[in-house]
């Protein structure tokens, strides 16, 4: 096996050495495989003349140093009927296939009259040599990845054209000759700089395949609709801003992608045909306003939609803005690269393996890496990331955490964040002159100050009763100090020590530039513990403790400080930073006692739930909750769900990674996007909700109950958990967390018909919202249904519903219109029902589709109900504890 490594390393085979002359096989000659195959060609047209005439098929590697004598000799092989000269077999050091050396081709090759199959992709033509249009007999033509700018009119003499490969040039016309050409069944224009197309392209009669995407198209000819055999035509990113509506009555016509444009109105011809893609346009939305005088000479700035396969995009000195999945998008400035780059990039779940966290940081997003790491940009680049609300963010600060290479550390970028339209969802916006991996953290709150000889004062923003005040002479030289606070509510002390007399401080953390001590004392000022004033504390239960950053250990220094007491302050002097934390407790073990606290500020203890849907048991409810709010939930939730009781506790880390796997006979949903190998990732963090609702699927259930569990990991160990976080797991290597029973009971009927569909219901009972807010019920759903008509599919994409949705709907119920909007706007309502401002969507989709008339009737029916609501909380006396949809019933009932 080292042999044959070794030979191919070389480029020589194993059974041969090096300096054998290779053999032609039949009639092929297949060198690309060799990195020294231009030589071997070269000895092959020296050695064996009397057989170049046999073959038909030669392929060589345009990366090859020898590439441009060896063309010389193509002229050789007269039988010859398919030539390959081809680049991108080797990569740069970021990957990037590199560009084949050939820029031109003797002119003898026009001698190669027989030649059916010609590939020269990858290469550096900037023009089409022309003696390429002179063979007669070329049905298919590669030349992808090259720099043309032209093409030649003599394109139009290769009448025997059946395929052509023009992808990833610079070609901002086609010449009208293109249209001569009418032998050609596959055309390939995509990612060029096409401004407009020639009236000619009408003629290309045969055509089944096109692809224009990718290129500056504004408006296509009318005549592209008299291509008759065309089967799947490629327009997206683009943009255009109108398409004929004749390319909807193609009569062979399966896919019309125009993703990705500008299209702000679209023929209703189009819209209903079965085989369009329209996302990614701004359908509906009103024309932007016109650019000022002095916007007049500004760039329009060209967008990419990376779709979720895709892991590379590619960015030019243009500028661009780029649309990631998952709502991350970036935007790349004019100038920011002098030339074509290819970006990698791919969004990390949220594992600490890949976040440096400090103490007390909570991520909030997953991790976005960008490629090639340390690329530097001419301009800065920006980032946006969606990331998770916090309630508790109001004394936290957001920012973008970005990792330096060349330094090997983990630094915070300035961020600034706004709320997303989708609510409790956020977005951190950043800039940066290179690409690492960024995501989003909620830390502590920093106060910065620069501390001069002179002396400074510096407060704490979280706390304004926290100082720290740097007298004259204190330092030689500035030093820059860095303050944190950690404010710890007395109620979460009390339920983690179970002693209601023992309080604390919030807990100050302190570091500087220098390793040097101070000059002069600094003092420090923190508040006395809640309770617990100047006049009436007894100053044996008034500790003082010094922390350790590393070992987290803490040490009483009490009595190596004087602590002068004020009415609500603390004081006193050192000449060090680091943290401290003041306690008034009558326990004697303070130290540890700390210690224990604090690791529990830093754990979160929760229940795994697993519950089942009653109407709908192949729809299961997985939620992690804090385990005080374990029987609250389970009790409101008790109508709707059913299922087993909910896991041991278990310890979470901020941050931590879970998984959720099925077993024993049931699959995870396929079409979930979150859905991977029959796991779904599960990211928890401290004070936030986290509940995943998915479908299960089982071909046993025509036949019995199924029995299956659902198992809850943790994942790998890495060294970063500390020991707490691993203490549930079974054996050394065991990633096994939690395992809870789920039974789906055996369908209604062999054939699979429930019985709510054999009587005519075909849709789940739903109801929107709530009582307070705005509550829609079924029937108030199906009258909304009812009176849609024709505008269901303008309404349908307003509702956020996608095109291969809406096409299902129309396919299921081709012949009811009313079953179809019926459809619809349940479909749409199982999806959103659990959203708090569904009812609200519900409106402003029928306002931006021009059916105010409906939109005006929903609000009617949400005042009617608020009214009744309010009415029957003073009649029945329902206090605030009562949920919504209790009070809703009790309404009904009275």
């Amino acid at each position: 096996m080292e042999h044959l490594l070794d030979s191919q390393r070389e480029g020589t085979s194993a059974e041969e050495p090096a300096s054998s002359t290779p053999c032609i096989a039949g009639n092929r000659l297949i060198l690309d495989v060799y990195l020294d195959g231009c030589k071997r060609f070269l000895q092959v047209t020296a050695e064996q003349r009397s057989d170049l005439a046999e073959v038909e098929f030669l392929r060589l590697s345009s990366n090859d140093a020898m590439i441009t004598s060896a063309v010389t000799y193509l002229p050789m092989f007269t039988g010859l009927k398919s030539l390959v000269l081809k680049g991108g077999h080797l990569r740069d050091e970021i990957g990037r296939c590199q560009n084949g050396l050939l820029t031109t081709l003797p002119p003898d090759i026009s001698k190669v009259s027989s030649l059916r199959h010609l590939d020269l992709s990858f290469n550096s033509f900037t023009e089409l040599p022309f003696y390429v249009t002179s063979l007669r007999f070329l049905s298919t033509l590669h030349l992808g990845y090259n720099q043309l700018m032209t093409l030649p009119d003599a394109i139009g003499e290769l009448k025997t054209l059946r395929i052509l490969s023009l992808m990833s040039n610079q070609l901002t016309e086609l010449p009208a000759s293109i249209g001569q050409l009418r032998n050609l069944e596959k055309v390939d224009l995509s990612e060029n700089k096409l401004v407009s197309l020639p009236e000619e392209v009408g003629n290309l009669q045969q055509c089944f395949d096109l692809n224009l995407s990718g290129n500056n198209l504004t408006d296509l000819p009318e005549t592209m609709c008299n291509l008759k055999s065309l089967q799947k035509l490629y327009l997206h990113s683009n943009w255009l801003v109108t398409v004929p509506a004749g390319l909807a009555s193609l009569p062979h016509l399966s896919r019309l992608d125009l993703q990705n444009n500008r299209l702000r109105s679209v023929p209703i011809e189009i819209t209903q045909c079965s085989c369009v893609h329209l996302q990614g346009n701004p359908i509906g939305e009103p024309e932007p306003p016109p650019p000022d005088e002095d916007e007049n000479q500004s760039i329009d700035i060209k967008s990419i939609y990376v779709k979720p396969e895709e892991k590379s995009f590619c960015v030019t000195s243009e500028g661009f803005w780029v649309f990631l999945p998952h709502g991350f998008h970036l935007f790349f400035p004019p100038g920011a690269v002098h030339s074509s780059t290819k970006i990698h990039y791919q969004i990390l779940p949220l594992e600490r393996q890949h976040v440096r966290l400090g103490h007390h940081d909570v991520l909030l997003s997953r991790t976005l890496e960008l490629g090639p790491h340390g690329l530097h940009f001419h301009q800065d680049v920006e980032i946006t990331i969606p990331f998770a609300f916090q309630k508790s963010m109001r004394k936290r600060q957001v920012v973008t955490r970005t990792f330096s290479d060349a330094s090997g550390t983990w630094t915070d970028l300035n961020t600034t964040t706004k709320e997303k339209s989708v609510h409790e969802q956020m977005l951190a916006t950043c800039q940066t002159p290179h690409f690492s991996w960024f995501l989003v953290v909620s830390r502590l709150v920093e106060d910065c100050c620069e501390v001069p000889e002179e002396g400074e004062l510096l407060f704490s923003s979280v706390d304004q009763n926290i100082r720290v005040e740097f007298p004259a002479g204190a330092t030689v030289g500035t030093r820059t100090i860095r303050m944190k606070v950690l404010p710890v509510s007395t109620k979460l002390l009390e339920k983690i020590i179970g002693d209601s007399e023992s309080t604390a401080s919030p807990l100050l953390r302190l570091s500087q530039s220098s390793t040097d001590n101070f000059l002069r004392p600094v003092k420090i000022q923190l508040p006395l513990p809640p309770g617990v004033t100047g006049d009436t504390l007894d100053s044996s239960q008034l500790f003082l403790l010094h922390g350790d950053p590393q070992a987290q250990t803490w040490t009483d220094i009490t009595h190596q400080v004087v602590l002068q007491i004020t009415h609500i302050y603390a004081q006193f002097q050192v000449d060090h930073f680091s943290w401290y934390w003041l306690w008034y407790t009558t326990k004697s073990y303070v130290g540890e006692l700390a210690q224990n606290v604090y690791k529990r500020l830093r754990m979160y203890q929760v229940n795994f739930v697993a519950l089942q849907r009653k109407r709908e048991p192949e729809q299961v409810l997985l939620q992690c909750i804090p385990k005080h709010k374990v029987d609250s939930t389970v009790k409101r939730l008790q109508d709707r769900y059913k299922g087993p009781e909910p896991s041991d506790l278990v310890e979470l880390v901020e941050g931590e990674q879970f998984f959720a796997a099925f077993e024993q006979g049931l699959q995870l949903h396929s079409e979930r996007p979150d859905c991977v190998d029959g796991r779904i990732c599960f990211n928890f963090f401290s004070r936030m909700k986290n509940i995943k609702e998915v479908y299960v699927t089982s071909t046993e259930r025509t036949e019995k109950d199924v029995k299956g569990q659902v198992s809850f990991y943790r994942g790998p160990v890495t060294e970063a958990l500390p020991e707490e976080a691993t203490k549930h797991r079974k054996g050394r290597n065991s990633d096994w967390m939690a395992t809870l029973p789920i039974k789906l009971p055996k369908s209604k009927g062999l054939d699979g018909v429930s019985e709510r569909q054999r009587n005519g219901h075909s849709l789940r009972p739903l109801n929107l919202g709530n009582a307070e807010m705005g509550y829609l019920t079924e029937t108030n759903l199906r009258n909304i249904a009812g009176r849609i008509g024709s505008d269901w599919m303008d309404i349908g994409l307003n509702l956020g519903l996608t095109y291969a949705e809406l096409q299902r709907i129309r396919f299921n119920n081709s012949n009811d219109l009313d079953q179809l909007t019926k459809d619809m706007v349940f479909s749409w309502g199982q999806k959103n029902s659990t959203q708090p401002d569904c009812v609200q969507k519900l409106v402003e989709a029928m306002r931006n589709s021009g059916r105010n008339d409906i939109a005006d009737e929903i609000e009617d029916v949400i005042t009617l109900g608020k009214e009744k609501y309010t009415q029957s909380i003073r009649r029945l006396g329902l206090d605030q504890g009562n949920s919504s949809e209790d009070s809703a019933i009790a309404m009904s009932q009275s």
